[in-house]
């Protein structure tokens, strides 16, 4: 059996309750009982372009700027995943032929949506069997190497949906400002995965952040990635209860890298992995810069009543191991 679901550059649905995981949310479904985490079985993954291209992006310039964004995350070096082009095609995305396909199509009625990407999972084992990228070409398109002006850069929407693609969900390592004509509006991301795109006419979000990479490291790990790198792990309580959905941010200060999760189940337990061995600063924080279904289905008892709160001492985290339970409590705003 298989399932179709999508998953879109605002706002992105989550499959089902996910387990505490590394780095920042990925997909998962429910199978016998069990929460499995959605990802390719094999690698090189296989996608096709579609050779069609939307004003001031000819249908070449779309094939490299994809090229480019997934060359980007297969660079990344403790991550296996691989990709590769089987083909140009005249099909659409988002039908289940079985071939992931990237494209435009033109969308005018999600005024809202630059990109979606779309999965077709296999129900009985929770792996990846087809994933569908569309482009909104309701909106204005560019690959310009230093941008274009009122148009948005199809390589930076490119690296973040081919995230997703790739199995992960949101990242929350961003800050924005509310705008009166609604919606919010980035002031900076420390993750291309951050699901709130930057304004039109930037390319700031081409370049994964260490978010990002411990995010496709822990999906797909390579090399000594799991030997070398080291965890932070605790959990979050107000008023003496387990806290859910709280955001938990390790801060590397010697290098400046900031990684992410969340607390994840009815204890509060968080796990932060993927991080380079050494003291770390730990942040908990309400998710408050984003929608919250951006990352939780509405079901699940988001708290986000509470104020800013530090782990009062550096954190050491060890090589290939873990820091050791943390408690933090935090307070009521």
């Amino acid at each position: 059996m298989t399932r179709r679901v999508a998953s879109i550059v605002a706002v992105a649905l989550l499959i089902g309750q996910p387990a505490p995981a590394l780095a920042y949310l990925k997909f998962g479904v429910p199978i016998r009982g069990q929460q499995v985490t959605v990802k390719w079985a094999q690698t090189p993954v296989r996608y096709f372009v579609a050779n069609s291209g939307v004003p001031g992006v000819s249908a070449v310039d779309f094939q490299d700027a994809v090229a480019r964004a997934f060359a980007s995350w297969q660079a990344v070096p403790t991550a296996s995943i691989t990709y590769q082009l089987a083909g140009i095609t005249s099909a659409a995305p988002g039908s289940d032929d079985g071939s992931s396909v990237l494209g435009f199509r033109s969308r005018p009625d999600l005024d809202r949506v630059l990109a979606s990407t779309s999965f077709l999972i296999d129900s009985s084992t929770g792996a990846l069997i087809e994933s569908d990228i569309f482009f909104n070409s309701a909106f204005p398109w560019s690959t310009a190497a230093a941008g274009e002006p009122g148009r948005f850069d199809l390589e930076s929407i490119a690296l973040h949906e081919i995230g997703h693609f790739s199995g992960l969900g949101h990242s929350a390592l961003g800050e924005t400002e509310l705008i009166a004509t609604g919606g919010r509006r980035v002031l900076s991301a420390e993750a291309v995965m951050f699901p709130i795109a930057f304004t039109s006419g930037t390319i700031a979000a081409r370049t994964l952040k260490a978010d990002d990479i411990a995010g496709i490291s822990d999906l797909y790990p390579d090399g000594d990635f799991t030997s070398a790198a080291g965890s932070v792990s605790g959990h979050v309580t107000r008023d003496g209860r387990p806290l859910f959905g709280a955001h938990i941010v390790a801060f590397n200060p010697a290098t400046g890298a900031l990684v992410g999760s969340f607390s994840l189940n009815a204890q509060g337990q968080f796990s932060i992995g993927g991080l380079s061995p050494g003291p770390q600063v730990v942040r908990v924080e309400p998710l408050d810069d984003a929608e919250l279904d951006s990352f939780f289905d509405s079901s699940q008892p988001v708290d986000t009543d509470f104020r800013v709160a530090f782990v009062d001492r550096a954190v050491v985290v060890p090589k290939g191991g873990d820091s050791g339970e943390i408690a933090v409590q935090v307070v009521r705003k």
